[in-house]
């Protein structure tokens, strides 16, 4: 059976290829942009390399790592480092994009705006979350694992509430996220959210 694990430094090239196989929807999206690094850069990598402490593996029976939740406890404070620290060392591999609407241009100029403002979801909901899942790891309840555990570790430390963004096309992962119950979050807080308020999550 696969196991949930924390994360470990040799586990970065993994969460790479887990994100990129599951950015466009839910589904792979290798080949998608110029280079397929970009997803797992915005998405992944920075919170397990700014919060380990805050990211967990699913470890497969032949050791390769097959899903991954990574997240942070302070949003604004993350979403600084992002601006100040994480993101300069890319901008020349990642120059700001000139070009007409494509997705690639879409992740790159949100990765520019990210930190220019405090979150508006923030004052509620201060943590945020990416988890991604191998289709092979479906119906095992591992998702679900993952978030407990997640819950487990923002609840110790006080934390009240956690959220996340969705792909709207992710039929999928809105559907999971509401059996863990979680609920859509209001308009004027970003469409397509979805939050969860931890002593909620503690008493379900």
């Amino acid at each position: 059976m696969p196991v949930i694990r924390p994360y470990a430094a040799a586990d970065r090239g993994a969460l790479f290829d887990v994100c990129v196989q599951t950015a466009d929807a839910g589904s792979d999206a290798r080949g998608l942009l110029s280079d397929d690094e970009l997803w797992g850069l915005l998405f992944a990598v920075p919170y397990a390399e700014r919060h380990p402490d805050l990211a967990w593996v699913v470890e497969g029976e032949d050791g390769r790592i097959i899903g991954y939740i990574v997240a942070t406890d302070d949003t604004d404070a993350f979403e600084k480092w992002f601006r100040e620290e994480w993101w300069p060392p890319f901008t020349e591999r990642f120059p700001q994009p000139t070009d007409s609407a494509t997705r690639e241009r879409e992740l790159l100029v949100e990765a520019y705006a990210r930190g220019a403002a405090p979150s508006a979801k923030a004052a509620e909901y201060p943590a945020h979350l990416h988890i991604d899942l191998l289709p092979e790891t479906q119906g095992q309840g591992l998702g679900r694992k993952l978030i407990e555990t997640l819950v487990d570790e923002l609840t110790r430390r006080g934390v009240p509430a956690v959220h996340l963004q969705i792909d709207p096309r992710n039929v999928g992962a809105a559907a999971f996220y509401e059996r863990v119950g979680m609920h859509r979050l209001p308009p004027d807080l970003g469409e397509h959210g979805f939050g969860l308020r931890l002593a909620e999550a503690r008493s379900t």
